[in-house]
């Protein structure tokens, strides 16, 4: 069903169950008949279409492009990419563009992020519930609909230079002293850009797994998870003379960190630093942070200058922020990052440049450089399978709701928190009947008491 695939920010599935070329033409063409009826015709630069490097991309990308095509709207293909790359392609191109990855996912699956011109994101609220209903009608009847008289053309264009030369540019790297580098790309698209953006700066790159392979021979393309970054620790902490390691998923729009010391870095650290960083260059700019990064992100705002605002998870909701606000920068919890002057799009490897940038300049190792930005402990993401997400949801609501110093909000999902300072939130995963819960608290112990008085509920 179509339904099982559109997802809140993209379209999302297992190859031939259900994405196949047939269905991902059918969108193809519906993506182009919602672009023409919103400007009243084709868009002037047509649609640029990039590829992670997955088996099953280049065929998928083709279809997408002949339903395209086949409604009168050309096509400029950049080939391999990571999704960051899209998004540079769609902003400098002045065109909407469609990526094929699943990012994380495993091998079976595939998936396509579409964004409009100058990589303002298409979300459920913002075009995915159209093309949906176009697609509802049945195999074919989006491709077929409105078949255009003179098809559109498709052009090969290499943007990969560009893209690199366009991030360095956004950062002060002036002052970047000689570094060394355990890079680990998880055969994913960072093996591709590493090389391209990295390698004109004085850092040595000592490479894990930049082979680029779909089917993730070494390990899952998740930095999120621990276990995806016991490789790249076990080679910091091996080498002598390491600055800090960096992890990248499997189309290189998210970073993970760790230290010199092989520790992982937290994403909301990362958050405070690239603020801090942004606001010393605009003084009294917005800053947006999804509501499960940690408390000293707001903090850390506040005391640089800037204005805090919080938002929702998910990367539709952080950029229709940033546009309403005017934010100069925006990060989240599962090491998303984005910047108003990379077109209010998130990308791991300008965060990682910014991380870099400011280790670069001063002798202190990152350890200690990231200590200043970490002030809280936190339990990380804790999963759940559930039959009902939103009655346990209620269940916890009620036994927190009625406490004196306790304030709830439901932003997304249900967030509590205590006088103190602690919270703790609770929400629905977008796609798996699972229940995602963060806590934060002064110290661990208090972590894992507020967490497992919560999953206590949660799992009984």
């Amino acid at each position: 069903m179509v339904s099982d695939v559109i997802k809140a920010y993209d379209i999302r599935g297992l190859v031939e169950e259900q994405l196949d070329a047939a269905f991902v033409r059918d969108v193809g063409a519906a993506f182009a008949q919602l672009l023409i009826g919103e400007a009243g015709g084709p868009p002037a630069n047509g649609i640029v279409v990039g590829h992670d490097m997955r088996d099953s991309s280049p065929d998928l990308a083709a279809a997408f492009a002949e339903g395209v095509t086949g409604q009168g709207v050309d096509v400029t293909q950049i080939g391999l990419a990571s999704t960051d790359e899209l998004y540079y392609a769609s902003g400098a191109l002045d065109a909407p563009g469609a990526m094929f990855t699943a990012s994380h996912n495993p091998a079976r699956y595939n998936g396509i992020k579409l964004c409009r011109a100058g990589a303002s994101p298409v979300g459920q609220d913002t075009g995915l519930d159209e093309i949906a209903a176009l697609l509802d009608q049945g195999p074919g009847a989006a491709a077929g609909a409105q078949p255009a008289p003179t098809p559109g053309s498709v052009r090969d264009q290499d943007v990969l230079e560009d893209y690199a030369a366009y991030l360095r540019g956004l950062v002060d790297l002036s002052g970047l002293r000689p570094m060394s580098l355990v890079v680990d790309a998880a055969n994913g698209m960072a093996g591709h850009t590493v090389p391209a953006v990295l390698g004109p700066l004085p850092i040595e790159v000592h490479p894990l797994y930049f082979e680029l392979d779909g089917s993730f021979p070494n390990h899952e393309a998740n930095p999120l998870d621990p276990d995806n970054l016991v490789d790249l620790q076990r080679e910091v902490s091996t080498l002598t003379r390491v600055d800090a390691g960096l992890a990248f998923d499997g189309d290189a729009d998210r970073v993970f960190l760790v230290d010199e010391k092989g520790q992982a870095v937290s994403p909301s650290a990362i958050t405070a630093l690239v603020a801090s960083r942004e606001l010393a260059k605009e003084p009294g700019g917005t800053v947006i942070h999804n509501l499960i990064t940690s408390r000293a992100v707001p903090e850390i705002i506040t005391e640089a200058g800037g204005t805090p605002v919080r938002s929702r998870v998910g990367h539709s909701f952080i950029k229709a922020t940033m546009a309403q606000t005017g934010a100069i920068f925006g990060g989240e919890h599962s090491a998303h990052y984005y910047f108003r002057d990379f077109f209010r799009a998130d990308s791991g490897m300008l965060a990682a440049l910014h991380v870099l940038a400011a280790l670069g300049e001063q002798d202190k190792p990152l350890s200690e450089l990231m200590a200043q930005y970490s002030r809280y402990a936190a339990s990380g993401e804790v999963n759940s399978t559930v039959d009902e997400p939103q009655a346990k949801i209620a269940e916890v609501e009620q036994l927190y709701g009625d406490r004196e110093d306790v304030t709830t909000d439901t932003l997304d999902g249900l967030t509590v928190t205590f006088g103190n300072g602690d919270w703790f939130n609770l929400r629905p995963s977008n796609t798996e009947p699972l229940l995602r819960l963060n806590v934060e608290a002064s110290d661990q112990d208090a972590v894992a008491a507020l967490r497992d008085e919560v999953l206590a509920v949660v799992r009984r």
